[in-house]
């Protein structure tokens, strides 16, 4: 029997941090960011889709996806993010859905979902049995984001907007990870978690 946990948060909360450490301690996880870019790779029909839809302005000279620019129009467009989510939702269901079947029919004990919108596409919820939520005040959210993506305050909460508000994922979550401190606090979180219910090796985390 295979324990699914779904990891997720809010954008810039440090939710890749945290998958980082999961992933060194050993536990296998699924992650939905890199199955999005993988449907929509150059050469793929996720790829092919989103030209024929939005248009060539937003390939690179390479013929790869300008996610900035595209990131740019469906953040501020509700309508032309539905557009983008009904090409590429139902390929990273399908990749995902194959992936835990592998693992489910290999026995492995616990999977991870790293998925930033598990809350948001409504079908991830389905998929796992319990849900981990990294999270922080929205101040530091919203300043993480603007140095990292070099945002203004405007675009770094047009993205942020865009997700459910980490208060309504803290209330959805089994296990609450607290990334408001120090690294050093935010880690001791997750080794606690590994410990307790004796998930991977957790000696090069400590």
């Amino acid at each position: 029997m295979t324990e699914v946990w779904g990891l997720t948060g809010g954008i810039a909360t440090g939710k890749s941090t945290v998958s980082t450490w999961l992933r060194q301690a050993g536990l296998p996880i699924i992650d939905a960011d890199v199955i999005a870019r993988q449907v929509v790779a150059p050469g793929t029909p996720g790829l092919a889709q989103i030209q024929a839809i939005f248009g060539a302005d937003f390939l690179r000279d390479d013929g790869s996806l300008n996610r900035q620019r595209l990131g740019q129009l469906v953040f501020h467009d509700p309508a032309q993010l539905q557009r983008l989510d009904a090409i590429t939702t139902p390929l990273i269901q399908a990749e995902l859905t194959r992936q835990l079947a592998d693992y489910r029919q290999r026995g492995v004990p616990v999977v991870l979902i790293d998925a930033p919108t598990l809350f948001e596409v409504g079908y991830l919820q389905h998929l796992v049995d319990y849900v981990m939520v990294v999270t922080t005040s929205v101040a530091t959210q919203k300043a993480r984001l603007m140095a990292r993506n070099k945002l203004s305050a405007a675009d770094a909460q047009a993205r942020m907007d865009r997700q459910w508000p980490l208060a309504k994922k803290v209330a959805l979550a089994d296990v609450v990870i607290d990334n408001d401190g120090d690294i050093t606090q935010t880690r001791q979180q997750v080794v606690k978690w590994l410990d307790t219910n004796k998930f991977g090796k957790t000696n090069q985390l400590k």
